[in-house]
């Protein structure tokens, strides 16, 4: 298998087909290095189509290293609004800081270092090296994996882990344009090489693909189960206001307004009469009793809000979502 002929066939159909994103504007080589901090920051479990508008609206409002490091708070925040897993943007923000400090300013350029910054991975760190960096490194995400699961049609167990597939992506070689070439590679598992119906006779390596040859393109995928929680959350309300508080009990939403919750067992949650909602995050299916309660709760961080108010105010979208089912139990 020529490797060579690989790269040029998949950087042909990328250069033809890729799609604009503002993190790939051409910008100084100081900016490009920024765009992709925050951009794989806001990729991280979130897809293309939702951090685009969230990217653009971050990078006018903070335009670089320094008035990330410099930002207030709540702008931060306003700023990551309904983005979700508000650690990262808290993360973003400490790595700025960091970089200022101990790398006099400049994004650190080996993947130990950008792994000892906050928020930073081993995944992150290779996409930062590949694409800010020009290293011919292929970060391993979802789309590559699915790429190599199908070219090599790897159903087994013992196919399908990390160490594998590291090994099994020396199939697509290197290129001069790495930066290119990785996001490339990517771009090809986003738009072509999709979970469900991808679409084969527009993929430039299809005569190198197993899958292709067998007409069997069902995705092997590790058994994954989420943990299902039951909660109660009180809903407490004086004069048109609501009772939050600081969120003390969740790592992701950690000092963000929330509604006071405690974790119930399953018996409770189904035999209660209460109105329940479901909320589906990354690791976890929750599901909450919003059970009304007529004294105030004796608790420390308590917030009054007005319902009116939610929209001018930085919440996350767990307590929005407890915001909309609360007229169904007034």
């Amino acid at each position: 298998m020529n490797r060579k002929n690989i790269s040029k066939k998949i950087l042909h159909w990328y250069d033809n087909n890729k799609r604009f994103l503002p993190w790939r504007k051409k910008v100084s080589k100081k900016q490009k290095e920024y765009f992709t901090l925050v951009s794989e920051f806001m990729l991280q479990q979130t897809q293309v189509k939702t951090v685009i508008p969230y990217f653009i609206n971050f990078t006018d409002k903070i335009p670089n290293l320094i008035s990330l490091a410099k930002v207030n708070d709540n702008l931060l925040m306003k700023c990551w609004e309904g983005l979700g897993y508000y650690s990262r943007a808290r993360n973003l923000k400490k790595t700025a800081i960091n970089i200022l400090k101990c790398y006099k300013g400049k994004l650190p350029n080996t993947i130990d270092e950008l792994k000892s910054l906050p928020g930073i991975g081993d995944y992150t760190s290779r996409a930062i090296m590949a694409i800010a960096f020009n290293k011919k490194i292929i970060p391993l995400d979802g789309n590559v994996e699915r790429i190599l699961k199908r070219v090599f049609y790897l159903r087994k167990e013992n196919e399908i882990t990390k160490e594998y597939l590291n090994i099994k992506k020396n199939f697509f070689g290197t290129s001069n344009r790495s930066s290119d070439y990785a996001q490339a590679i990517m771009e090809i598992g986003a738009l072509v090489c999709k979970p469900i119906s991808p679409l084969c006779l527009q993929c430039p390596i299809s005569k190198n693909c197993i899958s292709f040859r067998k007409k069997d393109f069902e995705i092997k995928t590790k058994n994954k189960f989420n943990k299902i929680k039951y909660f109660e959350a009180k809903i407490y309300e004086e004069n048109n206001k609501f009772l939050l508080i600081k969120n003390d009990k969740f790592n992701f939403l950690k000092n963000m307004p929330i509604f006071p919750m405690k974790e119930v067992k399953e018996k409770k949650y189904k035999f209660s009469n209460n109105k329940k909602i479901n909320i589906k995050l990354s690791n976890m299916d929750m599901k909450i009793i919003l059970n009304k309660v007529d004294k105030l709760p004796n608790l420390t961080n308590k917030i009054l809000l007005e319902k009116n108010k939610t929209k001018s105010k930085i919440l996350p979208s767990f307590t929005k979502k407890i915001f909309s089912s609360i007229h169904k139990i007034q």
